[in-house]
């Protein structure tokens, strides 16, 4: 053992005890040091070989890498080849998996599985793109520009489907004279033969060529000025559904200036809208090549299309249809039957409808609605499914709970496959449609299993076994799965495993990390719960030093991204954070990291926590946690501190105004300081709209409160941040200076985005959080 003196970016801090000399500086400043986890694993068509990214060598950046299952050493693939084993990997198979079809440099290809051998379908200048098979695996369906074509694999015939132009339909111009023109007419008629002759020449040559058998043509479909969306052909070849979206007029986009650039100019960078700009429009349609005609799905007798959120019952205004956005439809294997996906833009609502494609009606078959906003893992946009000819496949939070079910169309029955106090995070049908593959937390919170489900219920056959996260491929022919698997400390490996339960996993990969980075004892995540003041009981990280080295002081780590888990069992994404906490744990600090109300992992309640007040329950859970170290691990509640980014960064925020007694310290990196300059898709869902619900965004934003702070600030921030702007922290900065506030500083980073990529810039926040917790929190 030796005695070390630990330096972080040039803080000489502690003498600490070590098995080898570590320097947790050069490791949080280049994740490279930690060694590159494979990612992106992706099966060859016949099922022989994995593709993955990977980065052994510590280049500039990942390259692919295959294995076989007859030889799991990892080779490195040649760069002229990577390029088409990637298209390959997103092609689409035929039912009987034994075709391929996808797309190459614009071009579409062919590929039978057992040979290899290729058929190239399109050598044009044209880009094509999205090719399927269609028509019962007859022909490939694929789209040029804005159109749908197929090309018959029987014959080689190409047939365009559809002819989307935008812009309006050209007005008829009909020849209308009044009577004087008209009798000038008349009379030039007959007065001049040689008008006389032309005349009838031409009307010979009209009723000539109306005399010809009529050629087929295309109904010209005009767009207008609206964008062209999603467009699905059924599998007869009859209909062709499609989605317009007529853009807000007028909306404004915000700017983010970028001060440093190569020319030396200030540049500005287009970035997002606003929460509450206006909304565009969608609108589906049915094309029935058969008739010729297209109509207009008919939304308005949607049930509960009217329905106000109850926040908004007190309006007296007349309620009005909302706007919705559908998606597909979704065809049985034979076209018997037709559903939609259908969420509101307010996103209340999910109704899955059956669409009779003939006359553009609906017929409902299940409604989600959810007074906060419908999400959870798998409720969204398309992730639906056929089991059978009559029965689909979707998930529900209705438990409260995300969980599958199927659904005969026919008669409505609804069954229940999974139940129970965990989420379905994962759902894929097997190419039979004899079982489900699923992976849930079931086991814990912060695990991820792999199972196998009758499509029928029953229990679920658990696949993989190892405590904490796998993220699964399956072959192509179902025998085997590749997958990722890490620990809370250790990172992400590949590995190979037959399908089946009780198969033993072959570790693939070998991280090549630096001999500091192995030298290092990582502590495994302790992950506890404590009871919140509601008495929801509330999971998280604990790091605890030893006892001599206890210091009293804790500090509370608020993950960011809203809707995200980090008190789990497996590597986190916030891996410099995790070696920060390995670190201040070193130091004599107690470290407690909290999946907060509106976290991951937990449930349709959990995850709705924070309606119409961020910086609710998602804050009290923090005050919360602080109390219980104080109770249990000897920790002075004078001398808490807090800090985290994004997300973590506003919660920071409002830890420091609001409850400025329960933090001495904090640290808001990249925050968000007023929700009303955020995004739109984000915030809406939690805070509705600033013109309609003003309380609920006058509650949730730090900058009204910035008169509470009492203790130490370090504010953090990129000067180029797309997503949450500098913009907002220069305004909180300006309320801090009017208010005449002390001990806060504001740290800008002029090259930085919401996510650093530098080394320098991740070094110098560290260096400065870790500075602002040895100041106030230690005692000297």
């Amino acid at each position: 053992m030796k005695k070390i003196l630990l330096s972080f970016a040039g803080l000489f801090l502690s003498t600490l005890t070590y098995a080898q000399t570590l320097t947790v500086e050069k490791i949080m400043r280049d994740p490279k040091w930690i060694g590159t986890s494979p990612d992106n694993l992706k099966w060859s068509a016949d099922g022989k070989t994995v593709y993955f990214n990977w980065n052994p060598e510590k280049a500039m950046a990942d390259s692919l890498y295959s294995i076989t299952l007859s030889k799991h050493t990892p080779v490195k693939t040649n760069a002229a080849d990577r390029v088409l084993i990637n298209a390959r990997s997103f092609g689409q198979y035929n039912k009987a998996h034994t075709q391929l079809v996808y797309t190459y440099y614009g071009d579409i290809y062919l590929r039978e599985v057992a040979t290899g051998k290729e058929t190239r379908i399109t050598n044009t200048a044209e880009t094509e793109t999205q090719a399927d098979f269609a028509m019962q695996d007859t022909r490939i369906l694929f789209r040029r520009n804005r159109n749908l074509f197929t090309w018959d694999i029987k014959t080689g015939l190409i047939e365009q489907f559809t002819d989307f132009v935008q812009g309006a339909k050209p007005l008829e111009r009909k020849e209308k004279l009044s009577a004087q023109d008209q009798f000038l007419k008349n009379q030039q008629l007959e007065l001049m033969q040689v008008l006389k002759d032309k005349k009838a020449k031409a009307d010979a040559a009209a009723a000539y060529t109306k005399s010809l058998p009529k050629v087929p043509q295309m109904r010209t479909l005009y767009l207008e000025d609206k964008s062209l969306g999603e467009v699905v052909l059924s599998p007869d070849g009859r209909f062709v559904v499609y989605r317009l979206n007529d853009e807000p007029p007028g909306e404004k986009t915000t700017i983010v200036p970028n001060y440093v650039t190569e020319t030396g100019y200030t540049t500005d960078i287009r970035s997002r809208s606003k929460v509450g700009a206006p909304w565009g429009s969608f609108e589906s349609f049915v094309y029935d090549r058969e008739k010729d005609t297209v109509i207009a799905i008919k939304t308005a007798g949607i049930p509960g299309i009217t329905d106000k959120p109850d926040y908004a019952k007190q309006d007296t205004a007349k309620a009005k249809n909302r706007g919705v956005i559908i998606s597909g439809p979704y065809w049985s294997e034979k076209g018997t039957y037709a559903v939609v996906d259908i969420n509101s833009q307010d996103n209340k609502d999910r109704w899955i409808m059956l669409l009779d494609a003939a006359n553009g009606t609906l017929r409902l078959l299940d409604r989600q609605r959810d007074e906060a906003w419908i999400g959870g893992p798998g409720v969204g946009w398309g992730n639906i499914g056929w089991v059978d000819e009559q029965t689909i496949w979707f998930q529900s939070e209705a438990t409260g709970y995300s969980h599958l079910y199927t659904m005969n169309v026919a008669s409505n029955k609804k069954q229940a496959l999974t139940s129970g106090n965990y989420e379905v995070q994962d759902v894929t049908l097997s190419h039979n449609k004899q079982y489900f593959y699923l992976l849930t937390n079931e086991v814990h919170p912060g695990e991820k299993q792999y199972y196998r489900l009758p499509v029928t219920g029953g229990k679920a056959e658990r696949i993989t076994s190892m405590p904490g996260a796998h993220t699964v491929t399956l072959s192509p022919d179902e025998k085997w799965i590749a997958y990722r698997y890490s620990t809370s400390n250790k990172p992400w490996e590949m590995y190979l495993q037959e399908n089946k339960a009780g198969a033993k996993p072959v570790q693939i990969t070998q991280l090549a990390q630096s001999e500091e980075f192995k030298a290092y004892p990582w502590r495994e995540a302790n992950v506890i719960t404590f009871k919140a003041r509601d008495n929801e009981m509330v999971h998280a990280r604990l790091y605890t030093p030893e006892t001599a080295k206890r210091n009293g002081a804790a500090v509370i780590f608020v993950h960011g991204a809203g809707y995200l888990q980090n008190a789990h069992k497996w590597w986190s994404q916030y891996f410099r954070e995790y070696m920060f906490h390995n670190l201040l744990t070193d130091l004599g600090y107690t470290v407690l990291d909290i999946d907060y109300r509106g976290s991951a992992g937990y449930g349709r309640n959990w995850r709705t926590g924070i309606y119409r007040y961020m910086g609710g329950k998602d804050l009290t859970d923090q005050v919360d946690g602080a109390k219980f170290l104080a109770q249990n691990y000897g920790v002075d509640p004078k001398r808490v501190g807090i800090y985290g980014g994004s997300y973590g960064g506003f919660i920071t925020l409002m830890a420091m105004f609001t409850t400025p007694d329960d933090f001495a310290a904090g640290a808001a990196l990249r925050s968000v300081t007023d929700w009303a300059h955020y995004n739109h898709g984000y915030t809406s869902n939690i805070l509705n709209e600033p013109f309609t619900d003003s309380i609920a965004y006058r509650k949730s934003s730090p900058i009204y409160y910035a008169e509470g702070l009492k203790g130490h600030l370090l504010m953090c921030h990129g000067m180029v941040d797309t997503n949450v702007h500098f913009q907002d922290i220069v305004r909180l900065s300006q309320r801090l200076i009017e208010l005449g506030k002390n001990n806060w500083e504001l740290a800008v980073y002029p090259i930085e985005d919401h996510g650093f990529t530098e080394p320098a810039s991740w070094t110098d926040e560290y260096k400065r959080i870790l500075g602002l917790f040895e100041k106030v929190l230690q005692r000297r």
